[in-house]
Formats: C-alpha cells, structure tokens, sequence
C-alpha cells in the first residue's frame, strides 16, 4: 500500500530506458539499488524498461541476479516497469517470477498524489511563478512541433 506523504523517488533512483540506453547505466542503477547503505528508503526504478534493447536487457538480468546472490542485502527496494502490452520483451520474460499488477488508484487519488508531491515553496522558484496556477508545481511539461527553439 502506498503512503501518501512518502517522497517521489530523487534523480539517482530513477533510469528512464529508451532503447539508447546503455549497459552501463543499468548496471549503475542496480549496484545502487544492492549495494549496502541502499537501505536509507531509496526507491530504485527502470523505467520503460522493456525498450531496452536484448544485449541490454541479458546485461540487466545477469548484473541482477548474480548481485541478489553475492549480496546480504534481502529488502532492496528496486522496481522495474514495463508496458504490460510488450509481450516480445526479454525484461518482461526475464522477471516474469517477480511480476505484480500496479494496484488500483483512483486518477483523483494520484493527481491529489503528485499535487501535494510537486508543490514548490513559496519564494523558492520564480521559474515555476510564470505558470499561475493555484498550486505551484515545480515540473512542468512544454511540447512543441518545432524541437529546438529556445525551449
């Protein structure tokens, strides 16, 4: 069950994979997520991980397993999301032994979520100040047809 003031996940626990997305930083992610002191209430999260190319994702299951077994870690937090609609990937058939169904949330319970998550201070953020909205958000999400133009 979720907490609802738990914290988001930081930048160091996050890796959103594309199929760009190299050995190395996998292999980065799941020494963070098994290595001693990870312990401190880290989430560590592959996002998207089943566009991982195939060299990539054997890489992913043998860093995984062979840490699981050196390690005397046993309550790691480590997460890996895939579209449950890409049947074809290895991750997905790899993991499959550890597989959970995302529990059912309501939007309104993970907007209210990530309103009260992405809050910013007051008089922390002037960037955040040009979008008036009543609650400050501290990400916002700009897309354009034209990449490149100041953005």
């Amino acid at each position: 069950r979720h907490a609802e003031t738990a914290p988001l996940p930081s930048y160091d626990e996050v890796l959103v994979c594309s199929p760009d997305t190299g050995e190395e930083e996998v292999e980065l992610l799941v020494r963070r997520a098994l290595s001693p002191g990870s312990q401190d209430q880290k989430i560590y999260c592959l996002l998207g991980a089943d566009k991982l190319v195939y060299k990539v994702s054997k890489q992913l299951e043998s860093h995984f397993f062979r840490l699981v077994q050196s390690s005397s870690i046993s309550n790691y937090r480590f997460l890996i999301f895939c579209n449950a609609k890409a049947a074809n990937s290895y991750v997905i058939t790899a993991f499959d032994a550890y597989k959970v169904t995302f529990p059912d949330c309501s939007k309104t319970e993970i907007q209210t979520y990530l309103k009260m998550q992405l809050q910013v201070p007051s008089g922390t953020a002037p960037v955040a100040q040009a979008f008036e909205e009543p609650h400050q958000q501290n990400v916002k999400f700009v897309f354009s047809e034209r990449a490149g133009m100041g953005k």
